[in-house]
């Protein structure tokens, strides 16, 4: 944990963690579609950020996989998520469907905006959103 913080640029508006299965596969992913830096880097831990917010992609080796006293197992999915604001939606959409990216719904439209749910490769939820403000 010293290790992590000596590492940070500054004090840091949210930090994440998703359970992945490579987390070297997980840090690309992120910064090639979302624009996320690199930071510290393990087999079992990568680090990335964007912004204010910072994400912790934990893969099997790591701590936070251990088994719980349950016998319960951490692991990826889930619908808990990163939301990351934009501004331009559908064509973002667009670009990340012709690259592949795995989406669990299509666009929907809600009181404050429209969104999209995507997945990152280990089906970690992504939620798009763009605010009404916005367009």
């Amino acid at each position: 944990m010293v290790l992590i913080c000596q590492l940070e640029r500054g004090p840091r508006m949210a930090r994440f963690r998703y359970m992945v299965k490579d987390a070297e596969t997980a840090a690309n992913f992120y910064k090639e579609h979302f624009g996320f830096e690199a930071g510290f880097q393990h087999r079992a831990i990568h680090i990335v950020s964007k912004d204010d917010v910072t994400l912790l992609l934990s893969g099997p080796a790591s701590s936070a996989q251990r088994p719980m006293p349950d016998g319960s197992e951490p692991g990826p999915g889930g619908w808990n998520r990163l939301l990351i604001d934009v501004d331009d939606l559908e064509p973002l959409v667009e670009r990340l469907k012709k690259a592949g990216v795995k989406f669990r719904n299509e666009i929907i439209k809600g009181p404050g905006g429209r969104q999209i749910v995507a997945e990152d490769p280990d089906g970690n939820p992504i939620e798009l959103f763009e605010a009404d403000s916005v367009r």
